[in-house]
């Protein structure tokens, strides 16, 4: 999230922000996101990315869910209780999707993609608190990102993306029940809503987090 907390709150109409919130460049699994769960206060919250169902006996599944496949959310274990219960939104303001090699290269690259004004935006999510059973005082709140099938900008690169809520689908996301109402939120983005551009693969590394990890090696595409 490259983007200060009172834009953020003022673009995406929310409560609070965390007081220690500060742009990021290059968010990775097992780290903290921004997470609004609730549609009356709408403040955000610091969950792990990776969800830990509450069933779990141990917390390292989080490694393996950081995202859910929108088609299958009611019928997997790991997320179907999350679904009916606890949805949420996760803040952004970009997302990278990394193109397997193509004919005569050795490594993947890649790409950056963000709303075409350069605003902040949201995905569907889910979200769960975990308890140890050695530690029932303490909780672990954690997340996963829903994705869809790629919209046409972004299959240029990759077949899935993370599902974008614009507008107001997001409070319907929060506040909805009906299963078939909820599932018809789970669509990949407008074709034109989006650009992208390469960027540097030093994004492969947790560790490098500047305004460099979102800078175009070449000229963007999809309006960029």
């Amino acid at each position: 999230m490259a983007i200060d907390s009172e834009d953020l709150q003022t673009e995406l109409a929310l409560g609070k922000v965390p007081a220690d919130w500060q742009p990021r460049y290059n968010v990775a699994p097992g780290q903290n996101v921004g997470v609004v769960t609730d549609a009356k206060n709408r403040d955000v919250l610091w969950m792990r990315w990776g969800l830990v169902p509450f069933w779990a006996k141990d917390p390292t599944i989080g490694n393996r869910l950081i995202n859910a496949r929108a088609e299958s959310l009611d019928e997997k274990p790991s997320f179907k209780y999350a679904f009916a219960k606890r949805r949420c939104l996760i803040v952004a303001d970009g997302f990278y999707e990394w193109q397997k090699p193509q004919a005569g290269a050795k490594s993947s690259r890649p790409f950056y993609y963000s709303l075409r004004d350069g605003k902040a935006f949201v995905f569907a999510g889910l979200w769960e608190a975990w308890q140890p059973k050695d530690d029932p005082e303490s909780k672990l709140l954690t997340c996963t990102i829903i994705t869809t099938a790629a919209n046409a900008l972004v299959a240029q690169v990759h077949d899935r993306m993370p599902v974008i809520l614009t507008a107001d689908d997001k409070w319907t996301w929060l506040q909805e029940q009906e299963p078939a109402k909820l599932n018809g939120l789970l669509k990949p983005a407008p074709d034109d809503l989006l650009q992208a551009w390469e960027v540097s693969r030093a994004v492969n590394d947790p560790k490098n987090d500047s305004p460099a990890c979102i800078t175009p090696l070449h000229e963007g595409f999809g309006g960029a």
